[in-house]
């Protein structure tokens, strides 16, 4: 589309009016009104590129981008959740909520809290839906309340941290050295006395018809690499995955378990997101991939287990070269160019 045929951003209040014209869609109008009198205004815009004036994408989606704060006694942080509204909701059916933000405050958004969000009117801790009543805004409040206690979580882990190093790094100078030694092993006992553990996560089944795929590894210099693919319909289904391969205690044990990349199309919009799991930028690279690839609707995980000795660069060339044979595995690559070819070396699992 050249720049002289794209159309200015949807204004909310003229599409909460011409939404509320039709029938059938008046009560999601009625809710974006009540959602922007609570959050305001600003915090509220329509969201996605391919959406019609209409705001909505052709299944009759509609898409908005909510901002929200996280409350005290959290220091002020932000973050954006994307709500999609499903054609036939409130009647049939219920919105789905996804967690836009990268990073809430100085924190990196793990796969945990992303998929909580995921989940989060199709889970039994979640908010329930009813037909024929709105229910995002107990959704995004829901939502507030789990990132909130992640944040809080986040900054008690960093704060011990920095006691603990603080400790390492011996006592000060002085006769009354080891005294000091000792309020500080204090201080971090009281911390850990009043952190709350986290529970243990519950073991997550598999979404069912999902096949994993089992590249054989790459090693070199005793460190090996497990590449690992399958097929996804929805977003929500990543972190299920994901803690799935997580629960594989062959799997946790390494050094970097879930290093991965995805991109999943719903309806006219093509969802994606990385991770590099402990190894820096080793995630956007294998987005790359898939994009240069032009996959789509697929899951691609990297285990890098680490034998001792340094790899360099090269641990990036093993990460994509693993990625890329259980793609090919999987069937991921079959065109006309590559059909017939040996495939790499590998196993399909169900998992």
């Amino acid at each position: 589309m050249s720049h002289g045929d794209e159309q200015p951003p949807i204004d909310l209040n003229e599409f909460i009016a011409e939404l509320s014209e039709d029938p059938e869609r008046e009560p999601v109008a009625s809710e974006l009104g009540v959602l922007q009198s609570i959050y305001g205004t600003e915090a509220i815009k329509m969201w996605g590129e391919k959406q019609k004036l209409d705001g909505s994408v052709d299944n009759g989606t509609i898409r908005y981008e909510v901002t929200l704060n996280l409350p005290e006694p959290n220091e002020e942080a932000s973050f954006s959740v994307l709500v999609s509204v499903p054609a036939t909701y409130p009647a049939n059916s219920a919105p789905q909520l996804q967690l836009l933000s990268r990073y809430i405050g100085p924190f990196g958004v793990d796969s945990v809290l992303f998929g909580a969000v995921l989940r989060t009117f199709i889970s039994s801790e979640g908010v329930e839906w009813v037909p024929d009543s709105v229910c995002v805004f107990d959704g995004l409040e829901l939502v507030k309340e789990r990132c909130s206690e992640w944040f809080g979580q986040k900054k008690s882990e960093k704060l011990a941290g920095e006691l603990l190093r603080e400790d390492e790094r011996g006592p000060p100078v002085g006769l009354d050295g080891a005294l000091e030694v000792g309020k500080d092993k204090k201080k971090i006992t009281q911390l850990e006395d009043h952190v709350d553990t986290p529970a243990p996560l519950l073991p997550v089944g598999i979404p069912d018809g999902i096949d994993i795929v089992e590249a054989e590894p790459i090693t070199d210099r005793k460190s090996a690499f497990v590449g690992r693919a399958c097929k996804i319909t929805d977003p929500a289904q990543v972190p299920l995955i994901l803690s799935h391969l997580m629960s594989d205690r062959r799997i946790a044990r390494a050094a970097h378990p879930i290093i991965n990349a995805w991109r999943c199309q719903v309806g006219g919009v093509v969802h994606q997101d990385n991770d590099d799991d402990g190894e820096t930028a080793a995630g956007g690279r294998l987005a790359h991939l898939l994009q240069i690839l032009e996959v789509n609707d697929v899951l691609v995980v990297v285990t890098r287990y680490w034998g001792g000795i340094h790899l360099g660069p090269d641990r990036f060339k093993h990460i994509n070269q693993s990625a890329r044979n259980a793609l090919e595995l999987g069937g991921f690559l079959d065109t006309g160019d590559t059909a017939g070819k040996k495939r790499p070396v590998g196993r399909g699992k169900k998992r």
